[in-house]
This record gives structure tokens, C-alpha cells and sequence, in this order.
């Protein structure tokens, strides 16, 4: 290894730790609420395993149309461009705003297809209320996101993990509280796990707020600049490619929850064991992905294109590496893992059958979040969208359900599909990554 490679790993996992970190303290609270629900029974686990699968494409959507302002802000930063910095913060907090309002609207209204998709009748009589408050949380995770990204950009990410370990650590003592009943106060069960989600996550951002107001750490990040709608539009501009994206690859998971629920509540909640290990494992590919995506827009911003190169490279070694351990680990212990989560014998035996084929299709998904992080980081988001809605439903859900039903595969044949997809959508992404760095070069 070369010591510029060596290098890079080096920067990347310095600012990809914290990424991955705040990245997981949204999806530890959806795994929060699976832990604390499942002694419940496996309907109400069911429940939150459908929810969840739509409120993943909601929070997929936010990241990926909301990515943009780490990215311009880290150019701005790289550039030593101190107004541009807080100008792109303050039109993406209104834009977090609405996105957030937008997506909780979206979720809200899907409950009403969910009959039509065949779910389980015992499931979706109890999912209702947990499923409005859980698009409400989708608001304030949505600016949330805005201040951790602004933190991300200037090299100072711990300081927007904090505010998303104080959702997870207030969310568990809620949890339990509501969940079960505390003294005078009733058991809610289902409903509570969704109110202490809000409520938690909706403390955390009031406390982001009042630090970026009023610390004196946070001055480059309020400076006054003059405002003009060419940051919001250009912003959504940049932002929308990414956003149809991410909704398009998580709607197509969600399809793929959906088919899994015709097999039935236990398969349901099986796959809902497999979502919530598999969603924190890939935290990290996913974390590496907003690093190098930040590194290369900072190049970028110095005009250093000859490092692009070397910060993907090291990123798509430390994914790599990452992912094929978590799948031998799954493989080998998938049992293990899921009698952590749920106690019922037919859930732990569906989950450890569906997590090696979950975790592998995660390796080649993780190579393709990277190599999208780096072409964002170039402001390429077009032509990587493409490739990613063309892969997943031309060819992930129609050959998932052919290989889950007419085949006979059932729960893992669907996420064989989407296994194939990716290693579709990777291998472009190789070939429009490797076009546009030579012309660069």
C-alpha cells in the first residue's frame, strides 16, 4: 500500500466513525422498538417491521435528496469560503423542513394502499397509530439531518452524533415507560414506542438548535449572508436525482417486505429480524459512503483531483472488508443473532435462513453506496440514479418474486433478486466512476 492510500484510510475512518455512528442512532431506534416490542408477540413485531420498511424509504428519500448540503458545504469549506458555508446551512434547513413535512404526508397516506397489498389483516389492525406517529418523527429527523451535515462538512462530526445519542438514549427509558406502564402511568404498548420515538427525537433536535444559536464554537455556521433562492434551487436541483434514488432502492425493499408478508405474519417478523441486524451492519459501508463523499468534494473544492482516486479506493477497501465479515458472521451464527431479538422458534429459525442472503446482497450494496458517495462528491447524481431505479425494479423485484413463488425459493428468493440487481448496478457504477475520473485525470 502506498502512503497516500494508507493516508486516505486514514482521513476516511476518521470521519466515517462519527458518520457511521449518527447513522445508526436512527436506525437503533427502530431496533429499539423491535427489542421492545418483540416480547409482545410476533404481530405486533410484525407491525413495526411494516412500518419501519415504509418509514426506511421515507428516511432513505430525506438522506439521499438532503446529501447535497454536506456536499456543498464541504466544498465551500475546502474552498475556505466562510459565508458560502453558513448560506448553504440556512437554506438547508428550510429545506429540511419541508422535506421532512413532505415525507411525513407521503407515509401518512400509504397506510391506506396497505390492504391492497395483501398484509396480513391481524397486523394491520394494530398498526395504525404507531404508523402516523412514526411519519411525524420523520419531521424533526429531517432537520436534524441538516445540522449534522453542516457538522460533517467542517470536520467537526461528533458534535452532530451527540445530538443523535441523546434520541436513542432518551428513546429507551420512553420506550419502557410508555411501552409497559411506569406507576400512574397506563401501558400503551404498540402506540408508545411510537410516541417515545417522536418525543425523543424531537428533544434531540430542539438541543441541536440551541447549541448552533448560541455556542460560541458554532460562529462559522451563522455567519450573515446575503440570501438568494440560487442556493434552495440549486440545492434541489442537485438534490432531487439523489432523492428519487434512495426512494426508488428503499420503495423496492419495501416491495420486497410486502412479498415477504404473503407468506404470512412469522415470515413478516423474520424478515424484520433480518432488517434490523442487517440495517445497523450496513451503517458503516453507508457511513464510508458520506465520507468519501465529503473528501472528494473537499478535493474538489481545492482543486486536488488527483486524490479522488485514492479516497474511493480506500473507502471501497473498508467496505468491503466490513460487509464480508458481517456476512460470514450472519452465516455462521444467524441463529445466535436472531434468538438476541426474538424468542419465537419459527421467527429465530426463518431469520437465520434469510441472513446469509441478506448480508451478501449487503457486500455488493455496499460497493455500489460508495461508489455513489464518491460520484456525488463530483456532483454526479443523474446518471447514478438511473442505473440504480433501472436495477432495482426492471430487474430486483420482478426476479425476486419469480425465484420467492413460481420457483419455490420463498422469503430468500426475494432477496436473491435483489443480490442480482445489485451486482448489475455496481458493476455500471464501476464503469461511469472509472469514465469520469480519466477524463478528470
Amino acid at each position: 500500500m502506498t502512503p497516500s492510500f494508507l493516508t486516505e484510510l486514514k482521513d476516511i475512518a476518521r470521519l466515517a466513525v462519527p458518520i457511521v455512528v449518527g447513522l445508526s442512532t436512527g436506525a437503533v431506534i427502530t431496533v429499539t422498538d423491535s427489542l421492545m416490542i418483540a416480547p409482545l408477540g410476533h404481530v405486533p413485531l410484525a407491525a413495526v417491521g411494516l412500518a419501519g420498511a415504509i418509514a426506511t424509504v421515507m428516511l432513505a428519500a430525506i438522506y439521499g435528496f438532503l446529501s447535497v448540503i454536506s456536499v456543498r458545504i464541504g466544498m465551500a469549506f475546502g474552498a475556505r469560503q466562510g459565508r458560502q458555508v453558513a448560506a448553504f446551512l440556512r437554506a438547508g434547513l428550510v429545506l429540511g423542513a419541508v422535506t421532512g413535512a413532505g415525507a411525513a404526508l407521503l407515509m401518512s397516506a400509504s397506510l391506506l394502499l396497505m390492504p391492497y397489498f395483501g398484509q396480513p389483516a391481524d397486523v394491520l389492525s394494530q398498526v395504525t397509530a404507531y404508523w402516523h406517529l412514526i411519519a411525524a418523527f420523520l419531521i424533526p429527523y429531517a432537520v436534524l439531518t441538516i445540522f449534522k451535515s453542516a457538522f460533517e462538512a467542517i470536520d467537526r462530526p461528533w458534535m452532530g452524533v451527540s445530538f443523535g445519542a441523546l434520541a436513542c438514549a432518551l428513546n429507551i427509558p420512553l420506550n419502557y415507560c410508555l411501552i409497559y406502564g411506569v406507576g400512574p402511568l397506563p401501558a400503551f404498548g404498540l402506540v408508545g414506542a411510537g410516541i417515545a420515538s417522536l418525543v425523543a427525537e424531537s428533544i434531540a433536535l430542539l438541543a441541536a438548535f440551541a447549541y448552533w444559536r448560541w455556542s460560541m464554537s458554532t460562529v462559522r455556521l451563522r455567519t450573515r449572508s446575503e440570501r438568494t433562492p440560487v442556493n434552495t434551487v440549486s440545492l434541489v436541483r442537485e438534490g432531487a436525482p439523489l432523492g428519487l434514488m434512495y426512494i426508488a432502492e428503499t420503495a423496492a425493499m419495501a416491495v420486497a417486505t410486502m412479498l415477504i408478508g404473503l407468506f404470512g405474519s412469522v415470515a413478516l417478523a423474520a424478515n424484520q429480524v433480518a432488517l434490523s441486524v442487517g440495517t445497523l451492519l450496513y451503517m458503516v459501508p453507508l457511513g464510508i459512503a458520506g465520507a468519501v463523499a465529503i473528501r472528494v468534494a473537499q478535493a474538489a473544492g481545492a482543486k486536488r483531483f488527483d486524490r479522488v482516486r485514492s479516497v474511493t479506493f480506500a473507502a471501497l477497501g473498508m467496505g468491503t472488508v466490513w460487509l464480508t465479515g458481517a456476512a460470514l458472521l450472519l452465516g455462521l451464527y444467524g441463529a445466535e443473532v436472531a434468538a438476541l431479538i426474538s424468542s419465537d422458534p419459527a421467527v429465530i429459525e426463518l431469520a437465520a435462513a434469510l441472513f446469509f442472503v441478506f448480508a451478501l446482497s449487503q457486500v455488493v450494496d455496499g460497493l455500489q453506496s460508495t461508489l455513489v458517495g464518491a460520484l456525488r462528491g463530483m456532483s454526479d447524481t443523474a446518471i447514478p440514479s438511473v442505473i440504480s431505479i433501472l436495477a432495482y425494479w426492471p430487474v430486483a423485484i420482478p426476479l425476486g418474486w419469480a425465484l420467492a413463488f413460481p420457483l419455490g425459493l420463498g422469503p430468500q428468493g426475494v432477496w436473491l433478486g435483489f443480490l442480482s440487481a445489485l451486482a448489475l448496478a455496481t458493476s455500471a457504477l464501476v464503469w461511469r466512476f472509472h469514465s469520469l475520473t480519466r477524463i478528470v485525470g
